[in-house]
């Protein structure tokens, strides 16, 4: 059985990856600082899978933890690092605290696979490298123009590091450029459950529509879009999960000198804010309480993937469909409250 190290494995993508990672007979070691995620999003994993990852409870910016935890573990097999800080909006606000939490947990990080002698590593990047794009889709070959926010910025910069990295050291990478990932596990014991108000598009959704966020804003409607809404390509979650383990077994099976690889994952497709939210509530039959906002500094106007090399060289598409996302979101959301407060009162969480 091969270890797999997953850091940010309590969050929301880290946790849905544990699952198929399980699922396909690896083990699983889960690193993650709980800021923006639960402990016991471990058992929901138990839950659905059977298996409990083990777990450290570890802040990777911090060396001397992080060189502590690669002093204790053995025989891991590769890493698919999650654990980053991601909201556009809030690392305008705030850049400091993204370029040293996201830029030191991977050097720190990296650092430790080099010590273990860790060749493979899954990193988890960004379509936001893009900018703001002169066409789309957008393949991989498109030019990394200057970065909309800091956020970008520090996916721009986490991967020279991994290609510069990978001239010197024997380390071999995968970086997944993720568009947005939607929905939750369709067992709906899993899904997005941030510790802050909502800053991605769905949670806002369905905390509006279930009365738990008094209302959502939609970040602009003066965009040159159909609807004037921003647009973004949406892809569900099991989707982006089940592409960590295709680019494990590339890496694994991959011959050549190459040792940096790129690869975009989205379903090809835009869907607007205001598209989203009327689907929303078309296939749940339940209103959602927004409001039109000005626009969120840092975002661009429309972005949407060609994933045509995830395809041809992992093998991997998405499978699910805009509705899948908006229901099992909400089935979700339905069980979350319950779910959280559930572990709260008998677990101290």
């Amino acid at each position: 059985m091969k270890r797999i190290l997953v850091t940010g494995g309590c969050g929301y993508i880290g946790s849905h990856t544990c699952v198929e990672l399980i699922k396909s007979g690896y083990e699983v070691i889960v690193i993650d600082n709980l800021i923006n995620s639960y402990e016991f999003s471990l058992d929901l994993i138990k839950k659905i899978t059977g298996v409990k990852p083990s777990f450290y409870h570890i802040d990777l910016s911090d060396k001397n933890q992080t060189t502590d935890f690669f002093n204790q573990i053995e025989n891991i097999e590769g890493v698919i690092h999650f654990a980053a800080l991601k909201a556009v909006g809030e690392s305008v606000e705030k850049p400091l605290l993204y370029y040293r939490n996201n830029l030191d947990s991977l050097i720190n990080l990296l650092d430790g696979m080099l010590l273990k002698r860790i060749k493979n590593i899954i990193f988890s990047s960004s379509c936001t490298v893009y900018g703001e794009p002169e066409q789309v889709p957008i393949t991989e070959n498109a030019p990394i123009v200057r970065a909309e926010s800091p956020y970008g910025n520090t996916k721009q910069i986490s991967e020279e590091i991994l290609m510069d990295l990978c001239k010197t050291a024997d380390i071999n990478v995968v970086s997944l450029r993720y568009f947005n990932p939607a929905g939750a596990h369709e067992s709906g014991l899993l899904g997005e459950m941030p510790r802050q108000a909502p800053k991605s598009l769905f949670p806002a959704i369905t905390q509006s529509a279930s009365g738990s966020l008094e209302k959502m804003y939609v970040h602009g409607s003066n965009y040159p879009t159909p609807d004037g809404t921003a647009i973004r390509d949406y892809f569900h979650v099991n989707d982006l999960a089940i592409a960590h383990i295709y680019a494990f077994e590339y890496l694994e099976n991959y011959k050549d000198n190459n040792k940096f690889h790129v690869f975009n994952l989205g379903s090809e497709r835009g869907y607007s804010v205001m598209e989203i939210i009327n689907t929303f509530e078309k296939v749940n039959q339940v209103k959602v309480n927004y409001e039109i906002g000005p626009r969120r500094a840092g975002d661009v106007t429309e972005i949407y993937a060609d994933s045509t090399k995830a395809k041809k060289q992992l093998g991997w598409q998405c499978s699910r469909s805009l509705e899948d996302m908006v229901k099992t979101a909400w089935l979700w959301e339905k069980n979350r409250q319950s779910i959280m407060n559930n572990y709260e009162e008998n677990s101290g969480y």
